[in-house]
């Protein structure tokens, strides 16, 4: 009786396992293009920003970026947007397909140069945008990396008048395939 009710227990626990497993794949996939729980990113978590990632962040595939700077972080007005990404991100993106969202409308740009050697993705509007400005850096037709990972992206900004020195706002932690 012994060894019956050791493999009924077995099968239990491959039971348990497998339900674990699915339920937990399901819940992954739901919650994909959303930035998850960050608990360990050596990133405090005031300079963490969200961002959402439309078509899920599936390796290899194109994809559109929503990288949000809440009104709080936009202290002054900003004049340049520099994104940096780091060097194990080979993701491609097009600058034609880059826009500024204030309240869901885009705002004309004056530029968007995209230094593939440098990591860095610059953007300039044709007017400041106003402090205290909620803001949305969309990235249409991006595409993402081969693999999966966890990339920081990072926002710095540039005030008209400023000494051409970029402040540090925050970090996105984009996660790509998980």
């Amino acid at each position: 009786m012994s060894s019956k009710g050791s493999s009924i227990r077995r099968l239990l626990s491959v039971f348990a396992a497998t339900g674990c497993l699915l339920t937990g794949f399901s819940a992954v996939s739901l919650a994909q293009g959303l930035p998850g729980l960050t608990i360990f990113s050596g990133v405090d978590r005031e300079y963490q920003l969200g961002y959402r990632l439309d078509y899920d962040g599936i390796p290899n595939r194109f994809d559109r970026y929503r990288l949000r700077v809440p009104a709080d972080k936009m202290e002054l007005a900003v004049a340049q947007f520099a994104i940096t990404y780091p060097d194990t991100y080979e993701g491609t993106f097009n600058p034609d397909e880059i826009e500024i969202r204030i309240d869901g409308e885009s705002i004309p740009l004056s530029e968007v140069s995209w230094d593939e050697e440098n990591r860095v993705i610059e953007i300039y509007p044709e007017e400041p945008v106003p402090a205290r400005t909620r803001v949305e850096l969309v990235f249409s037709d991006v595409r993402n990396p081969r693999f999966s990972g966890t990339h920081y992206f990072n926002c710095l900004v540039r005030s008209p008048g400023d000494l051409p020195l970029l402040r540090y706002v925050g970090t996105w932690i984009l996660t790509i395939g998980r």
